[in-house]
This record gives structure tokens, C-alpha cells and sequence, in this order.
């Protein structure tokens, strides 16, 4: 039986004056298979939204187009009206097709609508903080991001937004959105085994940007996922303990979002993500980085 953590780890960063917990929850596990359509157990995802608050978790990763639109729904009826130390950030630039793609939608008319229906579904006048979803789900891709940068900034001078950020993006186009206008936090793929931003996450921490890496164990080959299961087996800790509890050291300012749809496996990756690690298993773990 899983028991609650006493604390969360990590402390705490600022999303421009939005503080929020480095330890946060990424909501896009809680729609249904595919992220498509509705949870097998509803009652089982709000209760996972409701314990993410009482465990003091205050950043919560979403996006309208799971669903499309179920997260955001979930959270709502969850949460809603939310705790003012609760700050909700979302992503705009793609949306769903019938078959479960996630087709580009950044055009100035696209990108209004998805953060109108992210304001309706959430329940809220103005959304926190709203990342700029670029590339496909392949990775990331060449392109430009002026004209959606551009009109995200519209709707923030609107008062629709707060905060702004890129997802899924390229060193250029982070360069490219931060010479428009400020940025609070980049979200991409980076984990022990793809270190390919270490120079942006380093740039982006001397600058006070939060940087949230996604899939913490994605795409590890079978050797790599052998020294991780080695660590964490002296560790007697789980994979994913490790990987979370290196993460945080990394940088001060990465934040975590991993995603669950059970109460016991997000209080176990809050006490996993709290793990001590030694030099010598740092000095290990830095071995798989590729």
C-alpha cells in the first residue's frame, strides 16, 4: 500500500511571478487510450487530480487537444475554483484527427480558437502560462515561429494569457521566440539517455528559464536501460525514481511533469524523484547520456 509523502522535492521556481512547484503533473495520462476520448475510470482520474493538490503540487501540465478536450474537462470539475497557489499550463499548435493524429494548428485563427477553448474548458478569464506546440510527434522541426509567436503575444497584451513558452521546439526557434518577446519556460525532450539540449538547458537556467523535459524514460536502449536498472537496484529504487531524482539535479531549473492516472503511482514518483544520489551514481548515470 502506498502512503503520501511528507514533502515534495525539489523546492520551487518562478514562471515569470508565478511560483510553482519543480515537482509538478503532467494530466495528458489522465484522457483514454491514445489520449483520445474519456478515462476507463473517471471517479479514478479526478481522485488523482485532487490528490495532486493535497499533496502540494502546484504545477499542472495540460492541453486542450487531450482529449481533445477531456483533461481539460477533468480538471476543471476536479479542481475548479482552483487554489490560488495552483497555476495550470498549457499547450496550443496542434490539434487531433479522427484517426489519433496530432496535425499542426498554428495558424493566428487556430491558435485563438485553441486558447479560447482552453479558457472554457479550464473555467478560466486568462490562462497562466501557454506553450507553443511546434514540430510533430515525431520531435522537433525546422520552421519558422514568428506569426504564432506573434499572435500569442496579441491575445497576452489582450489579457488572455499571462505567460508564454515553446514545446517541442529547436535551439533556433527558442532563439527565434525569445527575440519576439519574453518566455517563461521551454518544454522538451530530454532525459539520461537524450541530453541533446544540455547547452539550452544550461543558457535557459543562467537566464532564470524553466526548461520541462518530457518522457523521463522514453527511447533508453536496452544497454542504457541496463545501467539505469543497475543504479537503481543498488539504490533499491525503481528506474523511474532515479531517472526523476536525476532530473532535478541536473538543473535548478528543470521542472517535472510525469503523468499518471493512479494516486500510488504519483505519490510513488513524488518519494522516488526525492532519492539521495551519490557522486559515484551520478558519475554512472552520466555514462548513459547520448
Amino acid at each position: 500500500m502506498s502512503t503520501r509523502p511528507t514533502s515534495l522535492p525539489g523546492g520551487t521556481w518562478s514562471l515569470g511571478e508565478l511560483t510553482v512547484t519543480r515537482f509538478g503533473y503532467g494530466a495528458m495520462q489522465l484522457a483514454g487510450p491514445g489520449v483520445m476520448g474519456p478515462p476507463a475510470d473517471r471517479d479514478g482520474a479526478l481522485a488523482v487530480l485532487r490528490e495532486v493538490v493535497d499533496l502540494g503540487i502546484t504545477h499542472i501540465d495540460t492541453a486542450d487537444a487531450y482529449g481533445p478536450h477531456v483533461t481539460n474537462q477533468l480538471i476543471r470539475e476536479a479542481l475548479h475554483p482552483y487554489p490560488e497557489s495552483v497555476h495550470i499550463v498549457t499547450k496550443v499548435g496542434a490539434t487531433r484527427d479522427q484517426d489519433g493524429g496530432w496535425p499542426p494548428a498554428r495558424r493566428p485563427d487556430e491558435l485563438r480558437r485553441a486558447v479560447h477553448q482552453n479558457l472554457e474548458n479550464l473555467g478560466v478569464d486568462v490562462l497562466d502560462v501557454v506553450n507553443l506546440r511546434l514540430g510533430d510527434a515525431e520531435g522537433p522541426r525546422p520552421e519558422p515561429v514568428a506569426e504564432a509567436v506573434t499572435a500569442l503575444v496579441e491575445m497576452q497584451r489582450e489579457g488572455l494569457i499571462r505567460h508564454l513558452g515553446v514545446s517541442n521546439a529547436t535551439v533556433e526557434q527558442v532563439a527565434e521566440a525569445r527575440a519576439i518577446a519574453p518566455i517563461v519556460c521551454v518544454q522538451n525532450r530530454y532525459n539520461l539517455a537524450h541530453r541533446q539540449d544540455d547547452e539550452l538547458i544550461d543558457e535557459l537556467a543562467a537566464d532564470g528559464i524553466a526548461y520541462v523535459p518530457f518522457f523521463p524514460l522514453g527511447g533508453f536502449s536496452p544497454l542504457q536501460s541496463s545501467v539505469l536498472s543497475t543504479v537503481a537496484a543498488r539504490l533499491g529504487a525503481t528506474p523511474m525514481a532515479v531517472a526523476l531524482a536525476w532530473l532535478l539535479r541536473r538543473s535548478p531549473n528543470i521542472l517535472l511533469i510525469p503523468g499518471t492516472s493512479s494516486v500510488a503511482h504519483l505519490r510513488e514518483n513524488v518519494a522516488g524523484a526525492g532519492l539521495s544520489l551519490s557522486d559515484d551514481d551520478l558519475a554512472e548515470l552520466d555514462t548513459i547520456g547520448g
